[in-house]
């Protein structure tokens, strides 16, 4: 780690986990003398240790671990606890449980360093996901010329909290060209790809006059970056992605959709979906499915809202197995300005589905300013 990098902290326990082994201590305590002579309770103290390595650190383990053997020796030598009419002090039975509760201890012990170099190395996977994340989906403004743009990104894996889903907005001198796209396949092997997509994209965008000819730009790179995979790794890289053009000086948008779910049009608290008047192929697969990218162009006035997203938001169920109706539920959202439409999308999600997401979540809300907020 390089000089002067901050070490990223483990995560904090559960306060529960870590009041378990003074709950614990009490219990035993507490029922310790009202328990026949026969029935050793303070045996249970033995597990004290155990229950500390779950929340602390070696030092404090192996001070509750003197902490039990201390106790079970006060219990076992106080006469006539629980109607024993001597003490048990040296008794071998108790002798024997002082050393399986020091056993237990070390055991404890070297389970508490393990947990900690576990929770310290997720932790540092965390960061470096955070950072990758941060650089693969960098901040898109809020406000490119007469639109205001926001994002939303879930991971379905809360330990990697990145995955093949991606967004991009760039203002261009054709306009504000906006991508939305999901790439096959799960876990680094989509991070590179998605990286690669992004990267043509944030070229092309500006040198490619026409958005078809952005998509063919997106074709050709990502052709050339499967073909560098090996065995059959190159017919199955692909993209899905919807491209969108938003002109500064022309009250439409530009769509190209390449097997992506249809954007979603907010005009006049009228929710519509944009399906394509003919589906081009998903990057990679021009050869395969047609080498036609086909531009739509809809309507999208001042005060209008564009939504992209990708399918882990209609492919979201719930208990019942119910895909999320996008369409319907973002109804009664039809007048909230971006930030809180994704918000209120994000919070919906989640209640729909009990609080579990199956699949990687990217949205992009673009909404075109009123012509007076835009001068």
């Amino acid at each position: 780690m390089a000089a002067g990098t901050e070490r990223p902290r483990a995560p904090a326990p559960p306060r529960w986990l870590r009041w378990l082994p003074f709950g614990y201590l009490a219990v035993v305590l507490a029922i310790e003398p009202v328990t026949p002579v026969d029935w050793p309770v303070s045996f249970l103290l033995i597990a004290l240790p155990l229950a500390a390595a779950y929340a602390y650190g070696p030092v404090a383990v192996a001070a509750f671990t003197v902490c039990a053997i201390v106790f079970e020796g006060v219990l076992a030598g106080t006469p006539c606890c629980a109607g024993r009419p001597v003490g048990y002090l040296w008794d071998r039975h108790y002798v024997a449980n002082y050393m399986c509760t020091t056993l237990v201890g070390i055991l404890g012990t070297i389970l508490a360093v393990h947990r900690i170099r576990r929770e310290r190395t997720l932790a540092t996977v965390r960061s470096v996901a955070e950072t990758a994340q941060r650089v693969l989906l960098r901040p898109v403004p809020r406000r490119l010329g007469q639109v205001s743009v926001e994002t939303l990104y879930l991971s379905a894996a809360a330990e990697a909290r990145i995955g093949g889903d991606l967004y991009e907005a760039v203002p261009t001198a054709y306009g504000v060209r906006l991508l939305v796209g999901d790439v096959r396949g799960k876990g680094l092997v989509a991070v590179e790809t998605a990286a690669a997509v992004l990267g043509a994209f944030r070229e092309a965008a500006h040198d490619e006059p026409d958005l078809a000819g952005v998509a063919h730009r997106m074709e050709r790179s990502m052709s050339r970056h499967a073909a560098q995979l090996p065995g059959g790794e190159a017919a199955e890289r692909f993209v899905t992605a919807v491209f969108a053009e938003i002109p500064d000086d022309d009250p439409v948008v530009r769509i190209v959709n390449c097997g992506h779910p249809p954007p979603v049009l907010i005009h006049a608290g009228r929710v519509t979906e944009l399906h394509a008047t003919s589906p081009s192929p998903p990057i990679n697969l021009a050869l395969l499915a047609g080498n036609g990218y086909q531009v739509d162009v809809r309507s999208f006035r001042p005060g209008d809202q564009l939504l992209l997203y990708t399918d882990g938001v209609t492919e979201t169920r719930d208990p019942d197995g119910a895909f999320y109706p996008l369409a319907e539920r973002v109804g009664p959202w039809a007048g909230l300005p971006p930030r809180e439409l994704l918000d209120q999308l994000h919070e919906d999600l989640l209640d729909y589905s009990g609080g579990r997401l199956d699949d990687d979540i990217a949205a992009l809300a673009a909404y075109r300013l009123p012509d007076e907020a835009g001068t």
